[in-house]
């Protein structure tokens, strides 16, 4: 805790002086937080988005899901690992319910994934027990991996920080193990080639529903972070959460161009969450309304995923009409 402390010292005297550029500096930490806990949930988002190839909305129910099932375990007396493992559990079972919509049902996973959310609005509520469940500060200080700090000047934060990365760095790892197993190559090659892999043998079916389950359990467990981060378990705290997760996929998208390691691009996936946030939080400090703000998030998404689209379409056009003037 102590280098904790001398940390917070020397941004605190730092961010003193009044500068706006240390001002902003010092709000730098908090953003950071929120990116890596965020980063978390893109990394859920990642593997139906990319690996599975599917787009899955489940995500905004099942963050939620995860910061009230963690949120209410606390509350009854369990141990935060304990409420953090039932977290990521009630996030499977909402990615399963998902997977046998679309694959047992024959629903399109878009369309399961709105169904999922909207069970899951419901039993948000059931298990919150009206819109929300405060997680106090004095009361779960000790109880909790971060808590709901956000000032520069907090040891806490770069309590919160370390241990997030931490946090990021074990869940990566895991997943670079998984998916370099039989089952995890299998749950790959169902992404890229579907019809392919049913040929080779591959039970399509089982490969979706386990992605689905695993990509919403992660979801839910950067829900249970969030809930601790946040100091409550909120019914609205998921509402454009696949917004903020296509963005920092987007966003990491530009620093793995040039690797082609599993790891690595989960790496960088959570480094453009952490980006976003950054960049959040400067909009915020240079005085943009807040209102603007999920628009702006729309519209960068937007803009990142329509520009391969451009570039191939109008630019290629340009090209080949000089073509053939010349000749």
């Amino acid at each position: 805790m102590q280098i904790f402390q001398i940390i917070a010292d020397a941004m605190g005297n730092l961010t003193a002086g009044g500068s706006p550029v240390f001002t902003w500096l010092g709000t730098m930490p908090g953003a950071f937080t929120q990116g890596l806990i965020w980063g978390l949930m893109a990394i859920g988002l990642y593997i139906t988005f990319k690996i599975l190839d599917v787009a899955d909305l489940t995500v905004d129910g099942s963050i939620c899901t995860g910061a009230a099932v963690c949120a209410f375990l606390l509350q009854k007396g369990y141990n935060i690992w304990i409420s953090m493992i039932g977290a990521f559990i009630a996030g499977a079972v909402a990615g399963l319910a998902t997977g046998l919509l679309h694959t047992f049902l024959g629903i399109p996973v878009i369309l399961a994934g709105i169904l999922t959310q909207l069970m899951l609005w419901s039993a948000n509520l059931i298990i919150l027990g009206g819109s929300m469940i405060g997680l106090s500060r004095f009361k779960y200080a000790d109880r909790v991996l971060i808590q709901a700090e956000s000032a520069c000047d907090s040891p806490e934060v770069y309590r919160a920080l370390t241990i997030l990365l931490l946090f990021c760095a074990v869940v990566i790892g895991i997943l670079y193990w998984f998916f370099g197993t039989r089952t995890g190559i299998s749950l790959r090659s169902t992404g890229s080639n579907l019809e392919m892999s049913r040929a080779q043998g591959i039970n399509t079916n089982f490969t979706k529903v386990l992605g689905l389950a695993i990509s919403s359990g992660i979801v839910a467990l950067s829900g249970s972070l969030l809930a601790q981060q946040q100091g409550a378990a909120n019914i609205n705290m998921g509402k454009g959460a696949i917004v903020v997760g296509l963005a920092a996929i987007i966003v990491g998208e530009v620093f793995c161009r040039m690797t082609s390691n599993f790891a690595l691009k989960l790496v960088c996936v959570v480094l453009g969450a952490m980006i976003y946030w950054g960049v959040y939080q400067t909009v915020i400090f240079f005085g943009l309304p807040s209102e603007y703000l999920k628009m702006l998030s729309a519209l960068v998404v937007a803009v990142f995923l329509g520009a391969p689209y451009i570039k191939s379409t109008y630019f290629k056009k340009r090209k080949k009409v000089k073509v053939n003037k010349n000749a």
